[in-house]
């Protein structure tokens, strides 16, 4: 989907386009601690918000302040 080099570092958050539409991805864990992310695209006008497969996310409160963020960029864009 979008990878490093693809996308710009931007406070611990993973962000930039992939299929030419905005992707931003932000590291959490799950609840052993493994390392994962979620991802946040706008498809259709809509906010869609991918989650680890079959796992639950957990964020500190710096990766929910960049979930926040991310889903506010992401619903300004789905409104245009």
């Amino acid at each position: 989907m979008l990878t490093a080099e693809q996308g710009q570092e931007h406070h611990g958050e993973l962000h930039g386009s992939a299929l030419g539409r905005q992707v931003w991805r932000i590291s959490c864990g799950d609840i052993v601690n493994r390392e994962r992310c979620l991802t946040v695209l706008v498809e259709r006008n809509r906010v869609v918000l991918v989650g680890p497969p079959g796992e639950t996310a957990v964020l500190t409160a710096g990766q929910l302040g960049q979930l926040r963020n991310a889903l506010r960029e992401a619903a300004e864009q789905a409104e245009r």
